[in-house]
């Protein structure tokens, strides 16, 4: 286990099984395992899908996994970072794939959002991640634990959380519990101008304590030159029918973009 890459490798053999179980992988698909780490998941996946992609960003990894599964011929592995891989490449001339990954607990957030990016070609996840995480994606408009990778998941995504994992699952056994979710991307959004958009919602979280008026009015950049178009932070939530002492947890997605829409 690496510190650095935040590994704790599964083990168990009944957690590996209803991963596998929720995921189905079907001999006709491409599946992407990201973090195959030292091959748990990555063995039943070779033996049910049509085509494993594994993309490992631990170099010391690459022999143990060539070992294993080099000479499979639908396995190909990919020694890269997933924050900066390519997906919808990698997995040509497939145009589609599933992923399945446990994604490491300190840079799991922005691996979801790269994985947003790449939702051409991705249809469904099923992650891992810390049940802390799990439970911040699923938090509804009025929970004090929603935020930005709340709203930025359920545009996106149908969410379902299947079931926990405790510590003892992965060697060495991290200090959290961990979730499995499944996640399926929407076939349409329906989010007007979505770099303001989510310009807007990350301003709007960036003090929790604080009103979407107050942060709003603490903009800069493209979106303080908007606001101010439109007469300012106040005139815009008016417009917008969002009362100006509401926080941003409290907003659902179609509040958010009717403020951005106030700004058109």
């Amino acid at each position: 286990m690496s510190k650095r890459f935040g590994q704790h490798f599964l083990r168990d053999k009944r957690t590996i099984q209803r991963i596998i179980d929720a995921l189905q992988p079907r001999a006709d698909e491409t599946i992407v395992e990201i973090g195959p780490g030292t091959g748990a998941l990555t063995a039943q996946l070779i033996s049910q899908a049509g085509r494993v992609i594994a993309v490992e960003f631990d170099n010391k990894l690459t022999p143990l996994l060539t070992e294993q599964f080099g000479s499979s011929p639908n396995f190909n592995l990919i020694m890269a970072d997933a924050l900066a891989t390519d997906f919808c490449r990698e997995i040509l001339p497939a145009t589609s794939a599933r992923l399945v990954a446990n994604l490491p607990y300190n840079i799991s957030t922005a691996i979801l959002q790269r994985l947003i990016e790449q939702r051409a070609c991705l249809t469904e996840m099923v992650v891992m991640l810390q049940r802390e995480v799990v439970e911040r994606i699923m938090a509804p408009a009025g929970s004090s634990e929603r935020g930005f990778l709340s709203v930025l998941i359920e545009a996106y995504c149908e969410t379902e959380k299947l079931f926990d994992v405790a510590p003892g699952a992965f060697r060495p056994p991290p200090k959290v519990w961990s979730s499995v979710m499944r996640l399926r991307f929407r076939p349409q959004i329906s989010i007007p101008r979505e770099d303001l958009f989510w310009e807007t919602v990350s301003k709007g979280f960036s003090q929790k304590r604080k009103t979407i008026l107050n942060n709003l009015r603490q903009a800069s950049g493209e979106l303080a030159e908007v606001l101010k178009r439109n007469g300012g932070a106040s005139i815009v939530l008016c417009k917008a029918g969002v009362e100006l002492q509401r926080r941003a947890e409290t907003l659902t997605i179609d509040e958010w973009s009717r403020i951005v829409r106030a700004m058109e």
